[in-house]
């Protein structure tokens, strides 16, 4: 937050009356005792200022906000978001999302922070006039049957989560608790801001169908900060939809469905299509379009794209000004934004496969972390799930691979599933993973690191950071089992 409020530089920082003191320390730590005022929202002199009020029409162009990044690895970098990119995404998610007669009523636990928190939550509903309902983020996390609770409550709900959000609530509401709700009116739940996995969906639609969740309210979705938030969504009216892609075609370039006996497969969502948009695959070397089934770079064109990033002209112009070219090599029209994550069309669908910065390549082979993470997962129940990260490290003119996962215990200190610290044998975990990994994608790990519950650093989303992971490993500050060294 200190760098945030030092690269954005602002007129004035608002808060509330009991936070108060702790944010002007805060800013005085950051900005020093000349930094802006602190002015808490709740007590502004409304009335005294009413009488010489005049609305204002700010132009669609200016800043509405920045959105910052977690800022785990550098200088958190802020998207300037304009009043046209705001209102455009909010149009998006409405058309997207309401009922045919255009209404809903938004269910959000998300902090307004959030993209899709705060598009969905707020935007959304002031622009098309629809009900909004909140609730604060430690309330969810305590109790995730509140949110399904409110979900119930309210007819045609639609509510965004990322990925975690919808494997907590299926663990963690009891059976009891379930038989209590009833589900029939919930109209759409977005999957979205971290990868989607099927499993999670199934798991959930297993939990909460007995419920009378229709199979079509889940949608997988996706979106970054960059488009406002969202960019791409399963139809209304349609269930999610899952491909086992052949890991080794995936190597090549190419999104094509594994046989029946193919071991070798990645588990991908679907995550529908564009909204209000144009998103367009391309090769991220020469920009030249791809054809569907062709894995490249997402490209996105279209008025929720945010202007740049505050104060990083070349940075802009890298990310928002890319050119795509025909499969002819000719121009065609406008500047695309640039998303880092790789995909493919099949079926008229997105599918992502991961992001370009993550892939690891070993002896000219593509390989996908998430894919070594969920080898590594299953290979020992020590393992937290979802909770490690793969990335690789230089080793003379080619790279190694490095896996760091957490063990299962949670923050408390109380045990969750799987052996306790005390009872955890790091070689043999290690031993297992770099066993696993061998006999699945034909890799060796370098090292594999097992570290407490929470070292693994996630984004401000909620995903896991491999990134951040990365340099904190390389920089030794990782907090580690020695024993788990391969």
């Amino acid at each position: 937050l200190g760098a945030a409020l030092a690269d954005c530089a602002p007129a004035a920082v608002l808060t509330s009356r009991e936070a108060a003191e702790r944010v002007r320390a805060h800013v005085a730590l950051h900005l020093g005792p000349g930094g802006p005022p602190v002015e808490t929202v709740g007590h502004v002199p409304v009335a005294a200022a009413a009488g010489g009020w005049e609305p204002l029409v700010p132009s669609p162009d200016a800043v509405a906000c920045l959105q910052y990044s977690s800022g785990s690895t550098r200088a958190p970098t802020g998207v300037t978001l304009t009043h046209r990119a705001l209102a455009a995404s909010a149009r998006q998610a409405a058309d997207a999302f309401a009922a045919p007669g255009g209404g809903f009523t938004a269910v959000s636990w998300l902090p307004l922070f959030h993209g899709m928190g705060l598009v969905l939550g707020v935007a959304a509903p002031v622009l098309s006039g629809a009900s909004s309902v909140l609730m604060a983020p430690d309330a969810f996390l305590r109790r995730p049957v509140r949110w399904l609770r409110l979900l119930a409550l309210h007819p045609y709900a639609v509510s965004a989560a990322p990925d975690f959000a919808y494997g907590l609530a299926a663990a963690r509401v009891p059976e009891g608790e379930r038989r209590e709700l009833r589900l029939e009116r919930v109209a759409r739940l977005v999957d979205g801001g971290e990868p989607v996995r099927p499993e999670t969906l199934r798991n959930f639609q297993r939990a909460f169908g007995p419920c009378g969740l229709p199979p079509e309210a889940l949608c997988p979705a996706y979106g970054l900060s960059e488009a406002t938030a969202l960019v791409t969504a399963v139809p209304r009216g349609t269930p999610p939809t899952s491909l086992r892609a052949d890991r080794a075609e995936l190597a090549r370039g190419r999104l094509v469905p594994a046989r029946a006996r193919c071991r070798e497969v990645s588990a991908l969502s679907g995550c529908g299509v564009p909204v209000g948009q144009s998103v367009a695959v391309a090769d991220p070397l020469s920009g030249i379009r791809l054809e569907p089934g062709r894995v490249g770079e997402v490209w996105v064109r279209g008025p929720n794209v945010a202007r740049g990033y505050w104060g990083r002209a070349d940075r802009t112009a890298e990310t928002f000004g890319a050119r795509l070219l025909g499969a002819d090599g000719t121009p065609l029209e406008g500047a695309w934004l640039r998303t880092g994550d790789l995909g493919a069309f099949h079926g008229g669908e997105l599918f992502l496969t991961g992001r370009r910065q993550d892939l690891i390549i070993v002896d000219g082979r593509n390989h996908y972390p998430q894919d070594i993470e969920r080898t590594v997962q299953d290979a020992h129940p020590a393992v937290r799930r979802h909770h490690l990260a793969a990335f690789s490290v230089p080793y003379g003119t080619s790279e190694e691979v490095v896996v760091v996962a957490e063990h299962r215990r949670d923050r408390s200190g109380r045990r969750t599933e799987g052996p306790a610290p005390e009872e955890l044998d790091p070689e043999a975990v290690a031993r297992a993973a770099r066993e696993s990994v061998a006999l699945e994608h034909g890799v060796r790990l370098a090292d594999f690191a097992l570290v407490p519950p929470g070292a693994v650093p996630r984004t401000t989303g909620g995903g896991i950071s491999r990134t951040a992971c990365r340099e904190r490993y390389l920089s030794g500050e990782l907090p580690r089992h020695e024993g788990s060294r391969t």
